[in-house]
């Protein structure tokens, strides 16, 4: 797969902005893995495989476990994930996938009952944020790195 356009040179600071507004969203307070497990999921929902390789990478160097990384496609049959980041993903799909209907009051206290109304702000910035960049990746076809180890493995 080769790459459409380089969209950091055609529109760097328009690019910089999001990267800015992405850094403060991360710095917003939500915990880390937290922030490393929605960025995945919302990433596995858009088909974004560049931020997909981006954000299990950037989990592992934070000290996620490979199982729940690999698990995160299959969060509601896994018990890995606490009550708090089965919310996040619920409202992480709920969110990413906004034409399919609409954010019901059930999720709303669902969430409630896991995050400050502070918190579901700063969630739904993050949602917002990861699915611009998935935006932008997807059909300008941004391609991961390939690393060593996956080479000599094919």
């Amino acid at each position: 797969m080769q790459p459409r356009l380089d969209y950091w040179k055609m529109e760097p600071k328009l690019m910089n902005s999001l990267l800015a507004f992405n850094k403060d969203v991360e710095d917003s307070g939500l915990e880390k893995s937290l922030v490393h497990l929605v960025k995945l999921r919302a990433s596995q929902i858009n088909g974004c495989a560049y931020c997909v390789d981006m954000h299990t990478n950037e989990a592992r160097k934070d000290g996620e476990s490979e199982q729940r990384l690999y698990l995160v496609a299959a969060w509601r049959e896994s018990p890995l994930y606490s009550g708090r980041e089965r919310a996040a993903f619920a409202w992480t799909d709920r969110l990413t996938r906004l034409a399919d209907g609409e954010v019901d009051d059930a999720l709303y206290a669902e969430m409630l009952e896991h995050f400050s109304e502070s918190e579901i702000v700063k969630l739904t910035l993050l949602i917002g944020v990861i699915n611009s960049w998935n935006r932008v990746a997807v059909p300008f076809r941004s391609v991961h790195p390939v690393r060593r180890e996956t080479q000599s493995a094919a």
